[in-house]
């Protein structure tokens, strides 16, 4: 999950502490994430293979 909150800050979505968890912030910024970015292929806030993509990508 460190990771993730990485490539979320990375992105502007996350500043948050990187602790490693998936907690409220972290889902907030991921759905945030999916909304600007246009991802619906995961449900809103999820981590899934198409928010993963999209991220990643």
């Amino acid at each position: 999950m460190l990771k993730l909150q990485r490539l979320l800050a990375d992105q502007g979505m996350y500043d948050g502490r990187f602790d490693g968890r998936y907690g409220r912030a972290v889902e907030r910024a991921v759905t945030d994430f999916q909304m600007e970015s246009g991802v619906y292929g995961d449900p809103w806030g999820v981590y899934g293979p198409a928010t993963r993509r999209a991220l990643e990508g």
